[in-house]
């Protein structure tokens, strides 16, 4: 009986381990990155994404070929030792204009998903944490923006700029892009604005920009970046797609799309000339768009999986 009573004494108070693992709780981004570690599908797409960051900024590294330099003696010819992907029509290094397309088309990607993502942000979390007339009106311009569709208004308005280049291509799909990411963020706020800390804020005095700032955007950042993550596959399409209908980059920038709509006329005599700069592109937006669904399922409480 009395070694059961000092044996039951003994288990009632904490070890030294148990006290060792008892640990703050991980906060959402922690757990999201616990989630995240143990999905292929995020490893992967990683993977491909800085593999097209290091080819964009670095091409260098992985050719000494001019992309701008033809030679028509080897028009259309196959691959060489020191050119895997043979040559275009013009005698073009289709190896070194498949790396070096990468830089117009992801660069335009990038700066259209920034600006759509900082304006949409303000229109959405304006009308979201304002409200009243001023979020019926915001509310109504996204609404009317959001019918258009992107490519078919950046078709139209491409044909305004009679010298086209990579900030007239942002300029256009940035002013069309924005709407899904303003409703994204209107929701969100919405949602976080009626919570206790928020209301508890407004007790302390702090005016509604700080408040704003400081304490509803930041809590609606998921949602945002799993959305932005998403959209910058689409816009390195779009951009590929105004270029290949000839009213994107000018003809001589070396990017996917114009490379895709030159290669359109010697598909049958060369099939390569196509391929690559295709499977390129599809490779790139593959690759964002799965670590959108990564995000998403580690992020949204309500997409959240099994890993």
């Amino acid at each position: 009986m009395t070694r059961w009573v000092a044996d039951t004494a003994i288990d009632d108070h904490p070890s030294r381990d148990d006290l060792l693992n008892d640990k703050k709780p991980l906060s959402t981004w922690e757990q999201a990155w616990q989630r995240l570690r143990h999905r292929p599908l995020f490893w992967i797409s990683t993977v491909i994404i800085l593999t097209i960051l290091l080819i964009t900024f670095f091409p260098g590294l992985f050719t000494s070929t001019d992309p701008k330099a033809a030679d028509l003696s080897k028009s259309l010819e196959g691959p060489e030792p020191s050119h895997p992907f043979g040559f275009t029509r013009q005698g073009y290094d289709v190896y070194a204009r498949t790396l070096y397309g990468a830089r117009a088309s992801v660069i335009t990607g990038v700066c259209v998903t920034l600006a759509i993502t900082i304006l949409g942000t303000l229109i959405g979390a304006v009308a979201g944490y304002i409200g009243g007339w001023l979020d019926a009106v915001l509310s109504r311009l996204t609404d009317i923006f959001f019918a258009i569709p992107l490519i078919l208004a950046g078709i139209v308005l491409m044909q305004l700029f009679s010298d086209r280049n990579t900030a007239t291509v942002v300029l256009v799909l940035s002013a069309f892009g924005w709407p899904q990411m303003a409703r994204i963020v209107r929701g969100a706020v919405m949602t976080v604005k009626n919570n206790d800390y928020i209301t508890a804020s407004h007790a302390l005095g702090l005016s509604r920009g700080k408040i704003l700032l400081r304490h509803i955007i930041p809590n609606c950042l998921a949602p945002i970046i799993v959305m932005a993550t998403t959209s910058l596959g689409i816009y390195i399409v779009a951009e590929a797609t105004l270029s290949y209908l000839g009213i994107g980059l000018p003809p001589q920038t070396v990017s996917w799309g114009n490379d895709i709509s030159t290669a359109q006329h010697t598909l049958r005599a060369a099939p390569s000339t196509l391929f690559y700069p295709a499977g390129a592109l599809a490779i790139t937006v593959l690759g964002f768009i799965m670590l959108g669904d990564a995000l998403k399922d580690a992020l949204d409480p309500k997409e959240r999986t099994a890993p």
